[in-house]
Formats: structure tokens, C-alpha cells, sequence
């Protein structure tokens, strides 16, 4: 009864993250997008809203720290520096993961853009394979394929595409920036599972919120001084007079498109927590895969005959995923099956 109880609760967790990803996910990109439509042109602020929500956390952290406090295990912490050292550097990758992924929703329809960003979870078998033990499978190697395939159509697919005032040039920028976001995206996953797993050893949901808190908090910072360093800053003022929906609006956008942001990471870290990075890629993937109508019904983008195939090869690896998590699943539920069988017929032995 009691292991039933933790499961059922467990489920409602991993229900709660999955609808945190795609709303999160789906709500930040097309408002990033939107950002831009209406005259924003800032990369280091797209860049900067990604991370910058997170102080939203702070009362949510204090809940968490106060109430659990106590039954926190000294031996099981890691050192102060450990720690700042971890949050330090994924902090730093996720600046870099941020920036990329905001030249490439610059310079692509928000459909080539889902698209492309599919690939992270072609990224995110690499790295799951070197640093968290992910196994190799037809299934997994179809879905590389196929996305692999995906992304190589939108290559080709470069002429076809309307973006209004964004060159050929600009337009390959977009798309190698997109498909290094993702690679980026996925290492920084893995890397925050072995983290989690290897280094931190603590199973509370703090874990996750004083992850997403400090390594956003140096995001942030770093975009902070990107933004003086390019000089950016100096058109602020401007961009924001001149944006097609007011300068309320504006100011809008950037604040629920930082909450949006926030959710989303939220979403994903409880997910690698709770399961793994390579399922909380393919819940993300998912999300991006519902983003592309969106972006038919407010932004009007182009789909053609050669998006609408690397559109289905991407859902098509996409479920190669999807299946090879629920045999993984099936086979470790088998397992610890036949462990509880043996262990009760040894005691009945005795």
C-alpha cells in the first residue's frame, strides 16, 4: 500500500513537470518570437529573459530549505566551493546555450526553429550515452536518423523560406546557431543528471530549485554584462519607443516570456530529477513538435511539401523515443519483479 502511495505520488509529480515543459516551452517561443516581430532586436536581451526570472524562486526555496532543513544529512552535502563551482559552469553554458538559441529565433520562422531544435535529442544520446550510462538501441539509432534527416531537409529548404528582411546569410547563422543550441542544451542536461546523481546525492525537490535558482543567477549576470559590453543597452530606450504594440506591451513581453522561461526550466530539471535527462529531452522535443502549429495559426509561417515531411520524420523519431523509454520502463519494472520473487523465496528457505 504504502509503495503504491509513493508512486501515485510520483506520477502527479512527472504529470506536473511534463505540463510545466510544454506550456513553459510553448508560451516563451512564440513570445520570443513575437518580441522580435513587433521590433525588438536585442540579442543579448532575448538572451537575458531566458534566465532572468528567477527570483520568482526565492519564497519557494525559503519554503522548501525551512521545511526540510532538518532532515538533511551533513555527511551527504557536497563542499561550498563543489557546489559553486558546479553552479558556476552550468551557469555559464546555459549563457552561451541562450545566446545561440536567440540568433536563431532571430533569423528563422518559428516552425524551422521547433524543427531544428528537435535535434537536441539526437545530441542528448551522445552525451546520456557517455555521461549517464544511456544505452544504445535500434530504436535510438532510428530516431538519430531520423532527425538527422529532419534537420537536413531544412537545410536544403533555405530558399523556400519568407522571413521578412533576413538574408540567405542570416538565415544559415540562425540555423547553425539553432542546431549548436541544442547540442549545448543536451550536454548541459546530462551534465546536470550526473551532477545530480554523482556529485549533490540528495533526493529533495530543493535540489532542483537551487539549481535552477544559482546557475540562472549567473546566467543572468553574464547577460548583464554581454548587454554593456555590445553596447546593446544604448538602444533599449529606443527599441522600446518604437515597438509595435506600446511600450506597456512591450514591458509585458519580457516579463511573462521570463516567467514563461522559468516554468519551463523548472519543468525540466524536476523531470531529470525524477527520471532522467534523456526523458526530459524527449517531453521538450514533445513541446516543440506542437510549437510549429502555433506558429502556422498566430505567425502565418510558410509550410511547404519539404517542412511538412521533415515534420513528420521528426514525430516519427520523436515516437521511436517515446517506445524505447516504455520497454526500458516495462524491462526495469520486470526486474525488480524477479529481485522481490528471489528475495521471498530465500526467506522462505531459511
Amino acid at each position: 500500500m504504502f509503495n503504491s502511495f509513493r508512486e501515485y505520488k510520483w506520477w502527479i509529480r512527472v504529470f506536473f513537470y511534463i505540463i510545466f515543459v510544454v506550456i513553459g516551452q510553448s508560451a516563451a517561443t512564440l513570445l520570443g518570437r513575437l518580441y522580435f516581430d513587433k521590433g525588438g532586436n536585442s540579442k543579448w536581451m532575448a538572451t537575458f529573459v531566458q534566465s532572468a526570472g528567477f527570483p520568482i524562486l526565492l519564497p519557494i526555496m525559503l519554503y522548501f530549505h525551512a521545511k526540510f532543513s532538518n532532515h538533511d544529512s551533513s555527511k551527504t552535502k557536497p563542499k561550498l566551493s563543489t557546489l559553486a563551482s558546479i553552479y558556476l559552469v552550468l551557469g555559464l553554458v546555459i549563457v552561451g546555450t541562450n545566446l545561440m538559441y536567440s540568433y536563431g529565433l532571430l533569423y528563422l520562422p518559428v516552425s524551422t526553429y521547433s524543427l531544428l531544435c528537435g535535434t537536441q535529442l539526437v545530441f542528448n544520446a551522445i552525451f546520456s550515452y557517455f555521461f549517464n550510462s544511456q544505452k544504445f538501441t535500434a530504436l535510438i539509432f532510428n530516431s538519430i536518423a531520423l532527425l538527422t534527416m529532419s534537420a537536413s531537409l531544412l537545410a536544403v529548404n533555405v530558399d523556400s523560406e519568407n522571413l521578412v528582411g533576413v538574408s540567405r546569410e542570416k538565415y544559415i547563422i540562425g540555423f547553425f546557431c539553432t542546431i549548436g543550441a541544442s547540442a549545448v542544451f543536451s550536454l548541459n542536461l546530462s551534465l546536470t543528471q550526473h551532477c545530480f546523481e554523482k556529485v549533490i546525492k540528495k533526493n529533495s525537490f530543493s535540489v532542483v530549485l537551487d539549481m535552477q535558482f544559482y546557475t540562472a543567477f549567473v546566467a543572468t549576470c553574464a547577460c548583464v554584462v554581454g548587454l554593456f559590453a555590445s553596447g546593446e543597452w544604448k538602444t533599449l530606450h529606443t527599441e522600446m519607443k518604437d515597438y509595435q504594440k506600446g511600450k506597456v506591451a512591450y514591458i509585458m513581453n519580457l516579463l511573462w516570456t521570463a516567467l514563461s522561461w522559468q516554468i519551463f526550466s523548472i519543468g525540466m530539471l524536476g523531470l531529470i530529477f525524477e527520471v532522467s535527462s534523456l526523458f526530459s529531452n524527449v517531453i521538450s522535443t514533445m513541446a516543440l513538435a506542437i510549437i510549429p502549429i502555433l506558429a502556422i495559426v498566430f505567425f502565418h509561417d510558410n509550410i511547404n511539401g519539404v517542412k511538412v515531411i521533415a515534420m513528420l520524420l521528426a514525430l516519427w523519431g520523436f515516437i521511436s523515443y517515446i517506445y524505447q523509454h516504455y520497454l526500458d520502463d516495462k524491462k526495469s519494472k520486470a526486474n525488480k519483479s524477479d529481485r522481490v520473487e528471489v528475495s521471498r523465496g530465500e526467506i522462505e528457505i531459511c
